[in-house]
C-alpha cells in the first residue's frame, strides 16, 4: 500500500525504479497527507505527533540507536571521520524511516526523496513531535502502508519499499571472502609480504585492498611504476593464488596539463564549473582537483570507461572513496581564511576569543558550504525539475542541460560516481566485479555495496555498526560492514578479536587500518592461530551467509534485523539493540566491551547455543551446542571463540574451511 505524494517540481533522483499497479499519486495536494501534516511554503516542513511509546526505525547511516527516536539527524553526505555520538550526519543519505506505533493504523513508512540537505528531529525539539525540514518544497514524499493481513506490519513496510527501489548488488563469491587492507601498502613487496604471512600462519584471505598509494601522484587510474614494475603481472600471479587486488578510486582528478585524464576531461567539459564557467578546483590528496560532473549522463560514460586500464590489468575490484565529495580546500576558501587568519595575528594582544576564531577559521577550510554552493552540474532539464537555474555553466542549453548548483543535489554526487563504473561494468564487461562506495543515497544499494567508513579502534565502534545494520539494510544496502580493528587510532588484541567477532558475520569482513596507526594484520599479534580461528569459521559458515544474502537480494528482506522485527510481540524485544536476528535462522551477540569474559543474552525463544573457534589448521574444531530456554542468560565468550544462536526448529548448512573462497567445498555441507 503506496501513495506518493509529488510537492512542487522534484529532482528526478532515480531512486525509485518498480512502484506497484495501484499506487495512488497525489500531486501538490497537502491537505490529503495520510499521516501528521505537510505544509509548503517557500520550504517544506513534515510533523507527526508521537505517542509515549512510537519508535522510529531507519535512516541507514547514522549514529544513534537502532531507534532513532530522541536525537536529530541531517540528511547529507559528510566527510567526517570522528563517528562520536553528537553527529547529525555520516557519509550517507537514507531518507526512509518507519514510524512504529502501539496503535497498529499508525504504523508507517516515510520516504522523502530530496537530494539536498534534510534535517529530521525525531523527538529532540520535542518528544511528542518527529518534524522532517528541508530548504526547497520540491520533492516526492512516498507513504507505506502494511499490505492488508500481512502476518509482519513492519516487515511487510520494509519488503514493499526495498521492492520500490530495485535489488541490491551482489558482488561475486569472493568478496564474502576475508580482505585485509591496509593504508600505506604501496609495493608490490607489500602485497607478497601480506599473503606470504596469511599462508605461513594459515590464516585464509580472499582480497588485499590497495589505498591511494599504489598511483602515481595520487592520480586516479595511474600506477607508480617505481613500486610496481609490471602491474598487471603483479595482479595475475596475485590472481593464481587466488588473491583479488582491489584498488581506490577517489572522486577527484588531480588538476594537471600533462594528466591526459584532466586533459580530456577539460576539452570534452566532463568536470563540474562555476557560475563563471571556469572548472571548478579543490584541493584533495594530488592537491588541486577538478571533480566529474557525474549527474550528467555523458560525463558518467567517460569517466565509467576510465576503469578500462585497470580491468585490463585484471583487476576485479574497486572501492569508490572521498566521494561525497571530500574537499579539503578550494582556492577562494584559502584566500578568504588566510585574510581572517592574517588580521586576527597582527593584534598584538589577541583576546581567546580572536584565537579561537583563527582555529576554527583552519578547520572549516574543509568540506566549506560555501564551495559546495560554488560549483555547478549540467542535468538534463527533463530530470531538473525546480532545481535547473538556466543554461549550464560554460555552455549554451542546445544540449538539453541546465545548471544546478551543487548543494541542490549534492546527496547524488557519490551515488552516481558509483553508478558510473556500474554501469560501464554491465555493459563492457558483462561479468560481477566487487564495488563498494563511502558516500551513498538510496538508489546506489543497486550498484555496489558500502562500508561504514571511517571508524576508530574504539570499543564503542563495535556497538555503533551494530546499531548501523538493520539500518541500512532496510534502505536497501546488504553488503556492508565496518573497518574491522577500526581505521583511526592503535587497536589492541582483544579488540581486534571481538571486531571479528561481528565481521564474521557482515557481508563485508574487512580490515582496515590508517597510515602511522598499529599494524594490525592478524599475524602481528601473539598466538595468530587465535584470529586463524575465527576466520576460518567465517568460511564454515559461508554456505549459509551467501544463500541467506541472496535471498534477502531476491525477496527484498532484511539480512539483519533487530529483534523486535521478529518478535513483534515480545515485550523485551523492542529494548534489545546489541543483538540481531541474521536471516531467518541465527541470533547474534557480539561482544563490545573491553576485558570482558561474555555478555548477558536475551533468548525471545528457545534457541541452541553454538560455541565454536580455535582448532588445528584451517579446522575451528568441534562446535559446542547448548539448547537454551526463552529468557535471560549470561554467555562466556572466550576471546578466540564465536558464540551465536540458532532457532528452535532449525538448521545451518556449514562446509570445512578453506585457505580462501575457490577452494570451498559446495557438494559436502553438514548440518548445525
Amino acid at each position: 500500500m503506496i501513495t506518493k505524494y509529488t510537492f512542487g517540481k522534484p529532482f528526478n533522483t532515480e531512486s525509485v525504479v518498480d512502484l506497484p499497479a495501484g499506487t495512488k499519486c497525489l500531486v501538490d495536494q497537502p491537505d490529503l497527507f495520510a499521516y501528521g501534516f505537510v505544509t509548503i511554503t517557500d520550504k517544506f516542513e513534515y510533523n507527526f505527533r508521537l505517542n509515549p511509546k512510537d519508535r522510529v526505525y531507519g535512516l541507514g547511516q547514522t549514529v544513534g540507536g537502532i531507534n532513532k527516536r530522541g536525537k536529530i539527524y541531517e540528511s547529507w553526505c559528510n566527510d567526517d571521520p570522528s563517528h562520536t555520538e553528537e553527529k547529525k550526519s555520516l557519509y550517507g543519505a537514507h531518507n526512509f524511516f518507519i514510524i512504529d506505533s502501539k496503535d497498529p493504523d499508525l504504523l508507517f513508512g516515510l520516504y522523502f526523496d530530496y537530494p539536498s540537505k534534510l534535517v529530521i528531529d525525531a523527538g529532540y525539539t520535542r518528544t511528542d513531535r518527529i518534524f522532517v525540514k528541508a530548504e526547497s518544497p520540491n520533492m516526492d514524499v512516498y507513504v507505506i502502508e502494511p499490505e492488508i493481513n500481512c502476518e509482519n506490519k513492519i516487515l511487510s513496510i520494509v519488503e514493499q519499499f526495498r521492492k520500490m527501489i530495485g535489488k541490491s548488488y551482489t558482488p561475486p563469491l569472493w568478496a564474502f571472502g576475508y580482505m585485509q587492507s591496509r593504508w600505506g601498502y604501496g609495493t608490490e613487496q607489500d602485497l607478497e609480504t601480506v599473503y606470504k604471512n596469511h599462508k605461513e600462519h594459515n590464516i585464509p584471505l580472499d582480497a588485499i585492498f590497495l589505498d591511494i598509494d599504489y598511483m602515481d601522484g595520487f592520480k586516479d587510474f595511474t600506477i607508480n611504476k617505481n613500486n610496481f614494475k609490471d602491474f598487471k603481472t603483479c595482479i595475475q600471479n596475485m590472481k593464481q593464488k587466488n588473491v583479488h587486488i582491489v584498488p581506490i578510486i577517489d572522486a577527484g582528478i588531480k588538476a594537471d596539463p600533462d594528466f591526459d585524464i584532466d586533459k580530456e576531461g577539460l576539452e570534452k567539459g566532463h568536470f563540474c564549473k562555476k557560475a563563471d564557467g571556469t572548472p571548478f578546483a579543490a584541493g584533495v590528496w594530488p592537491g588541486l582537483s577538478h571533480f566529474t560532473d557525474f549527474l550528467n549522463p555523458e560525463a558518467r560514460k567517460w569517466f565509467g570507461s576510465k576503469y578500462q586500464t585497470l580491468l585490463d590489468d585484471g583487476i576485479d575490484g574497486f572501492w569508490n572513496d572521498m566521494n561525497e565529495p571530500a574537499l579539503f580546500y578550494s582556492e577562494d576558501g584559502i584566500k578568504e581564511t588566510y585574510k581572517k587568519v592574517r588580521e586576527k595575528i597582527t593584534n598584538e594582544n589577541p583576546d581567546v576569543y580572536s584565537n579561537w576564531e583563527v582555529k576554527d577559521s583552519i578547520l572549516a577550510l574543509s568540506n566549506n558550504q560555501k564551495d559546495y554552493e560554488s560549483f555547478y552540474h549540467r542535468v538534463p532539464a527533463k530530470d531538473a525539475g525546480a532545481f535547473g537555474e538556466g543554461s549550464a555553466a560554460g555552455a549554451d542549453n542546445s544540449d538539453g542541460t541546465v545548471l544546478v548548483r551543487h548543494d541542490k543535489v549534492h546527496n547524488l554526487y557519490g551515488y552516481n560516481m558509483t553508478r558510473a563504473a556500474s554501469d560501464y561494468f554491465t555493459q563492457q564487461n558483462g561479468k560481477d566485479i566487487l564495488l563498494i562506495s563511502r558516500a551513498s543515497y538510496i538508489g546506489m544499494h543497486r550498484y555496489s555495496g558500502i562500508w561504514t567508513g571511517d571508524n576508530y579502534s574504539w570499543w564503542s565502534h563495535i556497538l555503533l555498526v551494530i546499531k548501523q545494520l538493520p539500518s541500512l539494510n532496510m534502505c536497501g544496502f546488504l553488503y556492508t560492514g565496518c573497518d574491522l580493528g577500526g581505521f583511526g587510532c592503535n587497536t589492541s588484541r582483544d579488540l581486534l578479536l571481538r571486531f571479528l567477532s561481528i565481521g564474521v558475520f557482515t557481508p563485508l569482513m574487512r580490515n582496515h587500518s590508517a597510515l602511522g596507526t598499529r599494524e594490525q594484520e592478524c599475524y602481528k599479534f601473539e598466538n595468530p592461530e587465535d584470529f586463524r580461528g575465527i576466520i576460518s569459521l567465517r568460511y564454515r559458515l559461508l554456505p549459509y551467509l551467501y544463500t541467506t544474502y541472496k535471498k534477502c537480494v531476491e525477496e527484498n528482506k532484511m539480512y539483519f534485523k533487530p529483534l523486535c522485527f521478529d518478535y513483534p510481540n515480545d515485550p523485551i524485544a523492542p529494548s534489545i539493540e546489541d543483538q540481531l536476528i541474521l536471516g531467518e535462522d541465527l541470533m547474534i551477540a557480539p561482544v563490545y566491551t573491553q576485558n570482558a569474559q561474555g555478555r548477558t543474552v536475551y533468548l525471545p525463544e528457545n534457541m541452541t547455543c553454538v560455541t565454536c573457534g580455535l582448532g588445528t589448521g584451517l579446522d575451528t574444531g568441534k562446535p559446542v551446542f547448548k539448547k537454551m530456554k526463552k529468557g535471560v542468560h549470561f554467555i562466556e565468550v572466550p576471546l578466540n571463540k564465536i558464540v551465536f544462536f540458532i532457532k528452535k526448529g532449525h538448521k545451518i548448512p556449514v562446509t570445512k574451511a578453506a585457505f580462501n573462497t575457490a577452494e570451498l567445498n559446495f557438494d559436502n555441507l553438514e548440518m548445525w
